[in-house]
This record gives C-alpha cells, structure tokens and sequence, in this order.
C-alpha cells in the first residue's frame, strides 16, 4: 500500500500555486524542495501569500476541492480603508459578486476587524503605502473558495484588498511557518487538523 506524503507551506508573494515557473514568475518548484507526484490542494493567486497543502493523495484532494464537503478557510485581509460594523455584517450575509461573467451572491461567512497579527512577516515587495488612506485588517472565514473571492468581496463593499493571506485551513494554520517554508505531516495528523477523523 502506497504511503502517501503531506506537506503545507508558506506560499511567498509572487510565487505561483503551480510547479512550473511561467511569465517571468516562479512556480513551487523553484521554491520547494517537493517530491516527484506530490501537487497542490487547490491554488492561491500569485499576488496571495499564505497557507497552500500539498499531497499525493487524491482521494483527499477530491474531497477538500469538492464544494461537497464543504471546510472553513480564514483570510487575513488588509484593505484600504476602514469598514463599518454595518459594511463587515454585509459581507457576513453575502454579497453579489461577478463570477465567469455572471452575478453570484456569497454565501454566508464569518467576517471581523482584528489587528494586525504580530506574527506576519514584511512582504517582499511591501504592500503600496498612501498616507492620506488609513488601512484596516479583517478576518474573513468561509466555506467556499471562487476564483479570487475574498478580492471580490471586499470590492464589492467599496474596500479593496491591499494584502491577502490564507491563514488557516479548518485546524491547520499559519503561525509557525515563514514565507517559503515546508512542514511535513504524518497522515494521521493532517487529517487529525482538517477535521476528517
């Protein structure tokens, strides 16, 4: 029986959600040592940073990209300007956003201002800065994942996204990792934290 491997990493700024470089970008396999038949879960765009799993399993890649077996993924998002509690209820309930040219109304999500988390490291290169436009930092958790989604979301309520990091995926987060790390799991462990025992 094939022993399957499990990895998670820090997907840097910049770095594609693919193995291959393309258009002057690195892929992961410019970034990661990973071995031969292990792919992504899922992708993050190039301008994401953030939480990205990795396996040869496929049976659990159908299942976390099914929208099926629906899990939480959380976001910390920094955007420009400052949200109300009434603007950050809105995303909450759902907006309509645009997806393959037509409109879609979010389900609904778990949405909050927080501070800036002390953890993040700088990002390379730095977000554009403008003194005269205040910034604020949302955690955003939802059970489904469009084609740049949370970029959408915020948009659509008059905030555009300036910084977006995956943070979490169910139990599995962020914090002990740097931009281009790799951890291995053992599957007992990963399954453990995606909340599939």
């Amino acid at each position: 029986m094939k022993n399957f491997r499990y990895f998670a990493v820090y997907k840097p700024f910049g770095v594609l959600s693919q193995f291959t470089d393309a258009d002057g970008n690195p892929g992961l396999g410019s970034t990661f040592q990973i071995p031969k038949g292990v792919y992504s879960v899922g992708r993050l765009d190039k301008d994401s940073e953030g939480l990205l799993l990795l396996t040869d399993d496929k049976p659990l890649n159908h299942r976390l990209l099914n929208p099926k077996f629906a899990h939480w993924r959380t976001y910390y998002v920094q955007v420009e300007g400052s949200p109300t509690e009434q603007e950050i209820k809105q995303l909450e309930q759902g907006v309509t956003i645009r997806i393959s040219k037509k409109d879609y109304f979010t389900k609904p999500c778990k949405a909050k201002i927080i501070t800036e988390p002390d953890w993040l490291p700088e990002r390379d290169p730095p977000i554009r800065f403008r003194k005269s436009v205040p910034t604020s930092w949302l955690s955003l958790s939802l059970k489904e994942g469009k084609n740049r989604q949370v970029r959408k979301m915020t948009a659509s309520i008059g905030f555009p996204t300036l910084r977006l990091i995956r943070y979490q995926i169910e139990n599995l987060n962020l914090p002990q990792y740097k931009p281009g790390e790799l951890f291995e799991y053992s599957k007992i462990e990963f399954y453990k934290k995606l909340g599939l025992q």
